[in-house]
């Protein structure tokens, strides 16, 4: 049974960073696609950024593109997206996944474990 443990959220002026990461439990965590999505109350849930098994690619939403990076640790069961240049816009509830996908994807389907969500607000 996976399980996925979002932390790292919080309250983060705009231009400012944060760190949000993701703690996988469960075997094989080095055979899956790990990614991160985000969600507010007005819209639907968005991808944003995702890894492959062995770090060795790595995709992102053009929203967040050269803001935001994807790493993990196959050795500590971990991954983070590390937030940077941060704006109002981005405040959502983040949500790490797991995919059984073999290579990154984007699509929300492709991921069939979740995390309970950890919020990020950004003010102006």
């Amino acid at each position: 049974q996976v399980k996925l443990v979002e932390s790292g959220g919080g309250l983060v002026q705009a231009g400012g960073s944060l760190k949000v990461s993701c703690e996988f439990s469960g075997r094989d965590f080095d055979t899956y696609v790990m990614g991160w999505f985000r969600q507010t109350p007005r819209k639907e849930r968005e991808f944003v950024a995702a890894i492959d098994q062995f770090a060795n690619s790595k995709s992102y939403a053009d929203s967040v593109k050269g803001r935001f990076g994807i790493s993990r640790d196959n050795a500590k069961n971990m991954f983070s997206l590390q937030m940077s240049s941060l704006k109002p816009e981005d405040t959502a509830v983040y949500y790490c996944a797991a995919s059984r996908s073999v290579v990154t994807t984007k699509r929300e389907a492709d991921y069939f474990y979740w995390g309970q969500g950890t919020q990020v607000t950004v003010s102006s």
